[in-house]
């Protein structure tokens, strides 16, 4: 009984106090996510409360969190480039995001010393592709066009019929025990580019896993180029699609019906800029990085399941 009065009492403390503790905040932390930034605070910068505070100047959305003030910008997709004053920035082949949190009193006088907490993220542009699962399969590609600003292409990594490359084969599709070994022809095509701009494939390697990096893998192309003599890399950097075939397979010590899972790091290239297919003889390969990585998935099961 004692204790909850102590309590209580100390609420009504604070209540009374009023305004919170003036805090020097020179440091302030900042959380850099693949789709979202967050800011935070410590509170009462300089005697600001948390709705004297706007991100960008504009959004007063800042919340009062375990001691900290923090805002959010919950989006980076293009739509949102601009959120709450959100600046985005490329330098190949980096992308820079800029905000600040800034202090804003409409009262007649102001007696804290105003603010201006400036903070970036910084991304490579692999990082913004989003992860394509292969019942999706497409994600959205921003290339740079010289002085004509950017436009979006759609990228999409597919499984087709034949080595003619002119069917595309609806996913999932399950491969059986019996046909291991046999011919899988994959590739990276793009939709809504110009001519100028070719599709790279820099990497594809395999996993048990959907993880891009997990433990286990089977790499398929390097730098360009198939990793043994069983695939065959058909066409990369000539034009806006990139195919390649290789053996169907299982990992050794996997449960029978399992799944693999393909991922192709790509890039686009811009023609006028650079030489952008990819010979092997020599490993040359010079190219602007815009792309990401994508991901699908193939199941193997044995036939007497």
């Amino acid at each position: 009984m004692v204790t909850l009065a102590i309590y209580l009492l100390v609420i009504l403390a604070r209540a009374l106090a009023g305004p919170c503790i003036p805090n020097k905040a020179d440091v302030i932390l900042v959380y850099c996510y693949p789709k979202t930034i967050i800011t935070r605070i410590p509170e009462c910068p300089y005697g600001w409360e948390v709705n004297q505070l706007a991100l960008g100047g504009i959004c007063y959305n800042g919340i009062h969190d375990s001691g900290y003030y923090q805002f959010t910008i919950p989006d980076l997709s293009p739509k949102n480039k601009s959120y709450c004053g959100t600046q985005s920035e490329f330098k190949n082949p980096v992308y820079h995001f800029y905000n600040s949190i800034v202090s804003n009193d409409s009262s007649v006088i102001v007696k804290n010393q105003p603010v201006n907490y400036s903070f970036t993220c910084t991304y490579n542009a692999n990082y913004l592709v989003n992860q394509a699962a292969f019942d999706q399969r497409v994600a959205t590609v921003h290339v740079k066009n010289g002085s004509s600003g950017s436009f979006e292409s759609q990228l999409s990594l597919n499984f087709y019929s034949n080595a003619k490359f002119s069917s595309i084969k609806e996913a999932p599709f399950v491969v059986e025990t019996s046909e291991i070994g046999s011919d899988i022809f994959a590739g990276v095509e793009a939709k809504g580019l110009s001519d100028r701009f070719k599709v790279v494939l820099n990497n594809c390697w395999a996993t048990p896993s959907s993880e891009y990096f997990y433990q286990i893998h089977w790499p398929l192309i390097t730098k360009g180029c198939a990793t043994d003599y069983s695939i065959i890399v058909h066409e990369n950097g000539k034009t806006n699609r990139a195919t390649f075939q290789f053996n169907a397979f299982r990992f050794r010590n996997i449960p029978k019906l399992s799944k693999v899972w393909l991922h192709c790091e790509t890039h686009v290239c811009d023609s006028e800029k650079f030489s952008c297919p990819v010979i092997c003889d020599k490993r040359r390969q010079r190219a602007e990085q815009t792309g990401g990585v994508l991901v699908a998935e193939i199941t193997v099961r044995s036939k007497w399941l």
